[in-house]
């Protein structure tokens, strides 16, 4: 299951996202409003932690512009203890809960699993191409019966990949989606990472390839079997 956490306190953000990840969630991380907009209308997501006080663009404005643009991913908002009126606009604007600052491990778990079983989400939903299959538990791709783990970018960009299968991703996509930023400095890194999945498909003598598309990005090839 993949969660977008949208916190502009760069620790408590990245706390989230350890927790989650340790729960085996994919997580994508931004610190500002319009960041987080901007990934929230891809509706790629399962669950949406969004903060309501944020830089660029407020909480409450990127929920209500989700649900104007008939995003109806499942929105836990983070309030402040005295945000009692931020809490009913929040809710009014269509979000399904919210958690007040400071909170527990254990509710803020909670609070997802509640929030998608009434959305009725089917979580571990294991992304398949061709002749492969991403386990997302065990963070590998396997192959027939034979498997191999990824590391965490591995993983990242080829779950980036078999969810975009049969369109281009493009290096920008991949810098901003795992690095969480668009630096041309990174671009190289993409490269080197898409080596290392190649390797690892020819290990598994997997008939999928990542097609390299000159000066735009890269796709998956071989879905057929």
């Amino acid at each position: 299951m993949r969660i977008l956490v949208v916190e502009d306190e760069i620790g408590l953000a990245d706390a989230i996202g350890a927790i989650l990840k340790k729960e085996r969630y994919i997580v994508d991380i931004a610190n500002d409003g319009q960041t987080g907009l901007e990934y929230a209308l891809t509706d790629e997501y399962d669950c949406i932690i969004l903060d309501i006080m944020l830089p660029k663009m407020n909480g409450l404005d990127v929920l209500t512009y989700l649900r104007v643009k008939e995003i109806e991913t499942p929105v836990l908002l983070l309030t402040a203890k005295s945000e009692i009126d931020d809490k009913i606009k929040g809710l009014d604007c269509g979000a399904d809960d919210y958690l007040t600052k400071p909170f527990s491990t254990g509710e803020l778990l909670a609070r997802i699993r509640a929030m998608t079983r009434r959305k009725g989400i089917v979580v571990d939903i294991n992304p398949k191409y061709g002749d492969i299959t991403l386990d997302l538990k065990k963070g590998e791709i396997v192959c027939g019966t034979g498997s191999i783990v990824l590391g965490r970018k591995e993983f990242q960009m080829m779950e980036l990949l078999m969810s975009n299968a049969g369109q281009i991703v493009t290096k920008e996509a991949f810098v901003k989606k795992i690095w969480g930023y668009d630096d041309d400095s990174e671009y190289n890194n993409v490269e080197v990472y898409i080596s290392f999945l190649r390797k690892k498909l020819a290990m598994l003598n997997s008939k999928v390839q990542i097609k390299t598309r000159r000066s735009i990005g890269y796709c998956l090839d071989g879905g057929r079997l």
